[in-house]
């Protein structure tokens, strides 16, 4: 089954979609990149996770740059620009969406969640729905929960913050959690509301975690507090389509871990290598799973390479190989 992976450059003059094909195998072939309207940050290392997101027949890019967010529609192997919308902040850097309700992160200045609604053509501003995510937060990742009522930030300041929205979506008063570990970053959700977030342990080495959560009626219970990986600078996180694993990248040192996830939401490592990239060399950031479960793909932006795995049934990594030609600056990954 054909697919296609989504990377943004990043690229202060002019940012750009980046579009590769997916094979049946899973290896990837460059087909274009298209302009986003917008600017990137022209820095490499954008951090943050969800910078670029796939929705149905529509991919979303933010542009850190120019504070704006750009919304395409798919046709076939390219990109049609829609819209860019002003993003309610500075750095937006992260975007969620769930049905036609948009939230995007924005992490200069002042940071805030701003929301929007999307109509299939244009993204219109919900009155009302901007939030302040208080002082000393260094937010990284915003995504909602499975339900859509409610959204998840985590913030490298050492905290979780949950935002409930009312009936129309409009967001209330963030409730701020601290985290298990050090230096949350990025996560992701499961259906049930299993909550796994990378830990980067504030850089040091071989010191880096991830934890989990349960996630339920707004509140965010820890389930398994700071499992250690034994690597460095755990930054993303991602979690198998079954459900069982979540795979987290490792920004220090180029592997990717995986931790197995109970039915009751716990974890605990599988394995603190499961797959290697180039070895001992940094760089190793946003990933992604295929919509069909079968491959996994991250973006090494110090090589500009988008690698990619088969995920087996028992969560096991087997490389197929690569994709380059990236600009250093790249970031956020999303794939079919």
């Amino acid at each position: 089954m054909q697919g296609y992976v989504y990377v943004q450059t990043n690229d202060a003059d002019a940012n750009e979609a980046v579009v590769y094909r997916r094979e049946e195998d899973g290896r990837l072939a460059r087909l274009g990149s298209f302009l986003t309207g917008g600017k990137g940050s022209g820095a490499p290392h954008l951090p943050s996770q969800s910078s670029v997101v796939l929705h149905g027949e529509n991919l979303f890019v933010t542009n850190a740059g120019s504070n704006d967010l750009t919304v395409f529609t798919i046709v076939g192997d390219e990109l049609r620009a829609l819209d860019v919308a002003a993003s309610g902040g500075e750095a937006p850097r992260s975007v969620a969406v769930h049905e036609e309700h948009i939230y995007v992160l924005n992490t200069g200045g002042e940071s805030n969640v701003s929301g929007f609604r999307f109509d299939g053509e244009r993204l219109t501003e919900l009155r009302g729905s901007r939030q302040q995510l208080g002082a000393g937060s260094d937010p990284a990742q915003i995504a909602f929960a499975p339900n859509g009522r409610t959204l998840l930030v985590s913030d490298r300041a050492d905290a979780i913050h949950i935002v409930p929205l009312d009936e129309a979506f409009i967001a209330i008063r963030p409730q701020r959690h601290q985290s298990s570990g050090m230096t949350p970053y990025g996560f992701d959700i499961r259906d049930d509301g299993t909550v796994v977030v990378s830990e980067a342990a504030g850089a040091q080495a071989g010191k880096a975690s991830a934890s989990s959560y349960r996630l339920g009626d707004g509140a965010l219970a820890p389930v398994s507090g700071a499992v250690a990986s034994t690597r460095s600078e755990v930054c993303w996180a991602v979690i198998s389509k079954d459900g069982r694993t979540a795979f987290v990248t490792n920004f220090g040192d180029g592997t990717v871990s995986s931790y197995a996830i109970g039915d009751d939401g716990s974890i605990e490592l599988r394995e603190a290598v499961a797959a290697t990239t180039v070895d001992g060399k940094p760089g190793l950031r946003d990933e992604a799973v295929s919509a069909d479960g079968r491959f996994l793909y991250a973006l090494h932006a110090d090589t500009g390479n988008v690698y990619g795995w088969k995920i087996a049934g028992d969560g096991t990594l087997a490389p197929i190989g690569s994709a380059n030609g990236l600009p250093l600056t790249a970031a956020g990954l999303a794939a079919s």
